[in-house]
């Protein structure tokens, strides 16, 4: 009797749903909520949690300096915790460097880069700016009168402005650009027609342009993006193209069985039907790399940055 209530205890187990078996996940996003991360943080809970991946997954914002407010955070409630992630990116580069950062990506495991996507520039609707051609004339008559709503200093959307100044022969230390730690921030100044234009990921400011409150002149794409609605920066003649990325990492005294174990459900995650709709639906590319690779391509990334920021004038 014993014998067959174990079998039928034990069979019941097999039963279960993967889910039940799940890990759970924390995810922050160190910026406010409505950016990039924040948007890639729920995308990830989203698909994580509706394709049984995991169980439960929650989202925390930690604002501040690029990220890395959130990252020191991060690194201290982290170690050895295998269910604890952080999403960043191109930005956070930036900013650990403009913000001489006592702590780097080189203090948390880097678990793969997810997804790639291009910056626009936007303006409102009732602006006198109709192209990127009288943008580049205001510009070049004097380069302080136009401000420019975007992310953090010295990341993606920073790093775009001083290239597309000095691409159009305007000293890239002369943008007046205004930071903002959140993507709801910027949006709401460049809707209030408190700065000329807005820079950014098209995610953050894609409602508004639907709805018609902000006109696309500009992305930063080598060709046309479907969901895009606006001319590239090459077809206006302006010779530059910058793509932003975003990836996850883990946190530091992980396992390599715990570090296994996390790439997996990524990759799961990354090769799933809801993913792949959330990647069309916001116009991101899978620029997928796991783990190693992601490593390697990180060191690059972090040289070939410090190097455009001390071009443009952002770093000594």
């Amino acid at each position: 009797m014993k014998h067959l209530v174990a079998t039928a205890l034990l069979a019941g187990a097999l039963a279960l749903p993967t889910a039940a078996f799940a890990a759970d996940y924390s995810i922050m996003a160190p910026a406010a909520p409505g950016g990039g991360w924040d948007q890639t943080a729920r995308s990830m809970q989203e698909a994580l949690t509706a394709e049984g991946i995991s169980g439960n997954v929650q989202v925390t914002n930690v604002p501040g300096a690029g990220g890395t407010i959130g990252l020191a955070q991060f690194v201290q409630e982290a170690n050895g915790n295998p269910s604890k992630l952080i999403v960043g990116g191109y930005v956070m580069v930036g900013a650990i460097l403009t913000n001489k950062a006592p702590v780097t990506l080189d203090a948390v495991t880097p678990i793969a880069r997810l997804t790639g996507e291009y910056e626009v520039i936007v303006v409102p609707a009732s602006s006198d700016i109709q192209d990127l051609a009288g943008l580049v004339a205001k510009l070049k008559a004097d380069p302080g009168s136009v401000s420019w709503a975007g992310g953090s200093a010295g990341g993606t959307d920073h790093i775009t402005a001083g290239l597309f100044a000095k691409t159009v022969g305007v000293d890239p230390k002369l943008v007046n650009y205004v930071a903002f730690s959140g993507g709801g921030e910027a949006l709401a100044a460049v809707l209030g027609s408190q700065v000329t234009v807005g820079i950014s990921g098209y995610g953050e400011f894609q409602s508004q342009v639907e709805a018609g409150a902000l006109r696309v002149i500009g992305v930063s794409a080598p060709e046309k993006v479907a969901i895009i609605s606006g001319p590239t920066f090459k077809e206006s003649g302006i010779d530059l193209v910058v793509q932003n990325w975003r990836g996850v990492w883990a946190g530091p005294g992980l396992s390599a069985e715990q570090t296994a174990a996390i790439g997996a459900d990524v990759e799961k995650l990354v090769n799933s039907a809801a993913w792949t709709k959330i990647l069309e639906t916001k116009g991101w590319i899978n620029t997928y790399l796991p783990g190693d690779a992601f490593r390697t391509q990180l060191a690059t990334e972090i040289t070939a940055t410090e190097a455009i920021l001390k071009d443009i004038g952002l770093v000594q």
